[in-house]
C-alpha cells in the first residue's frame, strides 16, 4: 500500500470509507458493539454475556475486530464493577486484550468478566471470550480502573 492510500484510509476519504468520525452521533461506540449483547448470568463480581457476532464488528480479515473486542473489555469490565456495589465504574487506567483465536461472523461467543480486585480506589477485572460451539478461548482482557473517591461539599 502506498502513503496515499494509507493516509486515504486513516483519513476515510473513499472508497467504503466515505463517512467520517465528525460525522458520526456521540457515544456512537458503545451501541454499535453492544447492539446484541445478552447478559446470561449475573452476581457478584461476575457478569456472563453472549454474542452473537456480526458483520458491522468484522475486521478485513473477517473475524471479530481487535477494537471491537476491547471495547467490550471496557463495557463487561465495567458492567462486573457496579456487582460489587462500586457507586461508579471508573476511569479505565490500563485496557490489555491478549488476542489468541478469531472469531468468525454468526459465531457465538460467551464474554466472562470477573472482578479481580475492587477496593477503594482502584478496580482490576478480567474478561474472558470464548467459542460457545467449541470452547475455545479467543481473547483475554485485563481492564485496570481508577474509582474516584467521593468527596462531600463544604
Amino acid at each position: 500500500m502506498d502513503l496515499e492510500s494509507v493516509k486515504k484510509f486513516v483519513e476515510k476519504d473513499g472508497g467504503d470509507y466515505e463517512f467520517t468520525v465528525d460525522s458520526m452521533p456521540a457515544r456512537f461506540i458503545e451501541p454499535i458493539v453492544m447492539q446484541g449483547l445478552k447478559i446470561d448470568r449475573i452476581e457478584r463480581g461476575r457478569v456472563v454475556c453472549s454474542l452473537t457476532v456480526p458483520p458491522r464488528l468484522l475486521n478485513t480479515g473477517n473475524t471479530l475486530h481487535g477494537g471491537a473486542t476491547a471495547a467490550l473489555v471496557d463495557i463487561a469490565g465495567s458492567a462486573v464493577i457496579y456487582t460489587m456495589g462500586a457507586p461508579t465504574t471508573g476511569v479505565s487506567v490500563e485496557i490489555n486484550v491478549s488476542y489468541l483465536s478469531g472469531a468468525y461472523v454468526g459465531e457465538e461467543i460467551e464474554i466472562d468478566s470477573k472482578a479481580l480486585r475492587v477496593g477503594k480506589s482502584v478496580a482490576v477485572v478480567s474478561v474472558d471470550f470464548t467459542s460457545k460451539k467449541t470452547g475455545k478461548l479467543i481473547a483475554q482482557g485485563r481492564h485496570t480502573k481508577y474509582l474516584p473517591v467521593a468527596t462531600s461539599k463544604m
